[in-house]
């Protein structure tokens, strides 16, 4: 048996209920930090980072696509498990030779999104590009769930 996290549903349409959604992962993530583990230091809480993540289907493909500007190729990982897509990563700091930041505004450190895919997929075939900071996996569907056209005799 797998235990497989709650994920709320996507209300992107409203940036404004976005912004909610967004406070909601980072307070489902801090409830993810072990309380000792931050005891005495500056809490993780409102630090890391959530790429944006758009998934599409198309035909016979599934398409996901996350902005990942500032990455290299080999940085993220994708794995798919039981019809869970999962990207995850990090994004490190850049040296700054002793420079001391008067603005920081790029986000750093670890991420990792997650989404159950509507439809089963041939994870044999699953494809990965990454091109100008965008990652594109195309997650081509199993043949049970692609739709077929029945003869009546």
């Amino acid at each position: 048996m797998n235990l497989i996290r709650y994920q709320a549903p996507d209300v992107a349409p409203w940036p404004a209920l976005d912004r909610w959604s967004n406070l909601r992962d980072e307070l489902n993530s801090f409830f993810d930090i072990p309380f000792w583990s931050s005891f005495g230091r500056t809490g993780r809480l409102f630090t890391g980072w959530s790429p944006p993540f758009d998934l599409y289907e198309s035909g016979d493909h599934l398409v996901a696509v996350v902005e990942l500007p500032g990455m290299r190729k080999e940085d993220p990982d994708i794995s798919l498990h039981d019809g869970t897509l999962t990207i995850s990563g990090e994004r490190k700091r850049e040296s700054n030779n002793g420079e001391t930041a008067q603005r920081t505004e790029r986000y750093v450190g670890t991420f990792r999104r997650s989404t159950t895919l509507p439809a089963l997929v041939d994870a044999s075939k699953v494809s990965a590009t990454y091109e100008d900071g965008i990652l594109k996996v195309t997650l081509p569907k199993a043949e049970e769930a692609k739709p077929k056209q029945i003869q009546v005799s």
